[in-house]
């Protein structure tokens, strides 16, 4: 797994650095300048439901779901309410990695598999640069505050229940 997530955290930053140019310098914004601000998705409005032993645990999510939204995720943010999150939804299943450089707030990242169950549970530093990774492909991340996933009891093998996770888990394939 050592191999696997070194592999990762090396493709994962070349396509994070990527993606971000490509988010931003097409739309005539200085690369320097967009970065400095959050980005503020509207909220859905069907929450996102973690179905766990203590029962159903809804969130109110942001939906990132385009190259541009999930370079830019949650960086500069400040704050986030204790019941939100961000859905990043992925055009495949695949390995995935992050990272929290220009991202403030300490942070629960759930990695999912395309039938919604949480493959993995990992906590993200403030500005940190250390790849986050689950040991296995995922279709989406759900990032939450920090602690928050524990307390919600969103554990492996938890279903997490939305629309955009229904839609690709129906999909063939």
């Amino acid at each position: 797994m050592t191999r696997y997530r070194s592999l990762l955290a090396g493709l994962t930053g070349v396509a994070l650095l990527a993606a971000a140019a490509f988010a931003f310098a097409p739309s005539g914004i200085a690369p320097a300048a967009a970065q400095e601000k959050a980005m503020m998705l509207p909220a859905d409005p069907e929450p996102l439901i973690a179905v766990t032993a203590k029962g159903e645990v809804p969130f109110r999510i942001e939906i990132a779901d385009d190259p541009g939204e999930r370079a830019m995720g949650l960086m500069f943010r400040k704050d986030l309410a204790a019941d939100h999150g961000m859905l990043f939804v992925f055009e495949e299943t695949r390995p995935l990695g992050f990272w929290m450089k220009n991202t403030p707030l300490p942070l629960d990242l759930v990695f999912v598999g395309r039938d919604g169950r949480v493959l993995d549970v990992q906590p993200g530093t403030p500005f940190s640069e250390a790849v986050i990774a689950a040991d296995e492909p995922a279709r989406f991340v759900l990032e939450l505050n920090a602690g928050t996933a524990a307390r919600s009891g969103i554990v492996d093998g938890v279903v997490l229940k939305h629309r955009a996770i229904a839609a690709v888990a129906g999909e063939p394939g």
